[in-house]
């Protein structure tokens, strides 16, 4: 069966782009590998009306309010290839599976690149965190810390003190300059030069972190907002076009969510420099509207 549209990840921008598609009675395919960025975090927060929910439970719910809709299929699988087929595409998924559809919407998300310290991925979601408004109240009045992995470190490590007392690494190699020296110092953030080399603690459970001297700085949660990769192969295969963000690249996408090629949009955490649950909805909404918009063109085109 030929589908109006197939997205290609089934989190939070995923769903919501399926939904409103679904809504407009059209045919949408949803296929879903169950490798969400936010499988690792217990709670997802700042969500208006669902603040402290599981991110599990708000996914299965969300897919069985679409599923309600005849229109709409999911696909539990994993998306591998696609390529350009007629006036549409063809998704070939690792089954040997293939699906097509008009539109083609990629909500893939992204994968982390984590410093090289012992101990950061067995305590990621937990006490090791990317964004203080997910989390930071959570972890409110602890020992915190930020783990500088980028020039932008230095601006994140500013944020944390509305949460508790913070100590900014640099891992010696992101120094902030005078001006943000005197903001950080103004803010109370303890400036620490030598370089975190372990986590200490029982994981996920976090106590402090070894320097390469030797000292141990007690911690009870850090932040770093490591550099991120697209998760997927596909939007290269496709051939459409990226932008270079503070973090790793995204997707180029225009006011409606469409890629540099016609018929591909993208929405979520792959197609934004930042990355957020409520952010990730929004653009999943305006994905759905978009690629709507653009099939209802084409059936005008052709009448």
């Amino acid at each position: 069966m030929r589908h109006d549209a197939i997205i290609i990840g089934g989190s939070f921008a995923g769903l919501a782009a399926a939904l409103q598609l679904a809504r407009a009675r059209r045919r949408v395919l949803v296929i879903d590998a169950g490798q969400p960025r936010n499988r690792f975090a217990a709670a997802a927060h700042g969500i208006f009306g669902h603040d402290g929910k599981p991110p599990r439970a708000l996914r299965e719910e969300a897919m069985a309010q679409l599923l309600a809709y005849p229109t709409a299929t999911v696909i539990a699988g994993e998306a591998v290839a696609a390529r350009p087929a007629g006036d549409g595409f063809v998704v070939a998924l690792a089954d040997g599976g293939q699906e097509e559809g008009a539109r083609l919407i990629l909500a893939t998300g992204v994968a982390e690149e984590f410093p090289p310290i012992p101990g950061m991925r067995e305590r990621w979601g937990a006490t090791v965190l990317h964004c203080p408004y997910c989390h930071g109240y959570e972890v409110r009045d602890r020992a915190l810390g930020v783990i500088a992995a980028h020039p932008l470190s230095a601006h994140q490590a500013m944020l944390i003190p509305d949460w508790g007392p913070t100590t900014y690494f640099t891992q010696a190699e992101f120094e902030p300059d005078a001006e943000q020296a005197a903001q950080l110092e103004a803010r109370g953030v303890r400036i620490e030069r030598t370089p975190v080399v372990e986590l200490l603690g029982r994981a996920p459970a976090l106590e402090g972190a070894r320097l390469a001297d030797g000292r141990v700085v007690p911690l009870e949660a850090l932040f770093t907002a490591t550099r991120t990769r697209i998760a997927s192969p596909i939007a290269a295969q496709l051939g459409c076009g990226f932008e270079e963000g503070p973090l790793g690249p995204h997707l180029r996408v225009d006011e409606k969510k469409c890629t540099t090629v016609a018929g591909v949009y993208a929405a979520g955490d792959a197609a934004s420099p930042m990355h957020n649950a409520t952010f990730a909805m929004a653009a999943g909404v305006m994905a759905g509207v978009g690629a709507h918009h653009s099939l209802v063109a084409g059936q005008r085109a052709a009448a």
